[in-house]
């Protein structure tokens, strides 16, 4: 039998502050968001590369040009990695000494039915959050599977773990995703996931909340767009705090794992 319990305060900032690592290194990796086309868009770092090269005389190869190409490339690297790294510091900075993070917190939104859901309406589960539209062609519908194929796992290793899990997915894109639009949508993905919409404000605000970047893009003559947002897979316990999350990089092993380490944890006495 597993007992679920809150993580001590250190244990929770430490958690924290892996999640904003994650969170921060997500919107530095190739692609920078989740550009909703597979393969479009290169990575800054990339861009500052081959900037560099750019520069380069043409003519025959020598080993002085090579030279010169690496230690643009390089130093263009470090200046990444250091912004990179100011910007986690920030975000770290932001976590009170309670160890309550500065990402989340109170949020109201309607379900399928329209009915009023917040944030309290999961006390007692554990929950796992994810932005995303419906138009999305690629990224959305494989991190949402991926969430389905952890909950059959969990279901099938740890049925008393899995009753107390619920998947969320809250539409950024509240001008296209009607109500109509999202219970089609719900069709392709696993059955357990709860779907949210909201007014443009009532989006926007959770959005800002949890530091979800969003963004139209490619936006056509005749109004259609694509939508850039972060891809993260936030991880609420069953008080609602935020325990941990997930990136695109990670596999459903991984965040099985995780999920599976963070429910059963046991604080030494």
């Amino acid at each position: 039998m597993f007992r679920s319990v809150v993580l001590p305060v250190r244990h929770q900032k430490a958690n924290i502050q892996r999640c904003l690592r994650r969170h921060l290194s997500s919107q530095n990796s190739n692609p920078k968001y989740a550009k909703t086309r597979a393969g479009s868009g290169t990575s800054d770092k990339a861009d500052a590369a081959a900037s560099a090269a750019s520069m380069v005389p043409r003519g025959p190869v020598s080993w002085a040009s090579l030279g010169l190409v690496f230690v643009a490339a390089a130093s263009a690297a470090s200046y990444y990695q250091v912004e990179r790294e100011r910007r986690l510091e920030n975000a770290m900075g932001k976590i009170v000494s309670t160890g309550k993070p500065a990402i989340g917190g109170p949020w109201s939104l309607i379900d399928l039915d329209g009915k009023l859901v917040t944030n309290k309406s999961f006390e007692g589960k554990w929950t796992l959050l994810y932005f995303g539209f419906a138009r999305c062609p690629d990224i959305c519908p494989s991190e949402m599977v991926k969430v389905g194929q952890v909950l059959d796992t969990l279901k099938k290793d740890y049925p008393q773990l899995a009753g107390n899990i619920k998947p969320i997915f809250v539409s950024v894109d509240p001008a296209r995703d009607s109500l109509k639009a999202l219970k089609e949508y719900a069709k392709d993905f696993h059955p357990e996931y709860i779907f949210l919409t909201g007014s443009p404000e009532q989006v926007q605000q959770m959005a800002k909340k949890y530091r979800v970047y969003v963004s139209k893009a490619d936006e056509t003559e005749d109004g259609d767009y694509l939508v850039d947002h972060s891809i993260v897979i936030y991880f609420h316990d069953d008080t609602g705090d935020l325990a941990d999350c997930f990136t695109q990089s990670m596999r459903p092993t991984d965040v099985t794992e995780k999920i599976v380490e963070r429910m059963t944890f046991v604080p030494e006495m």
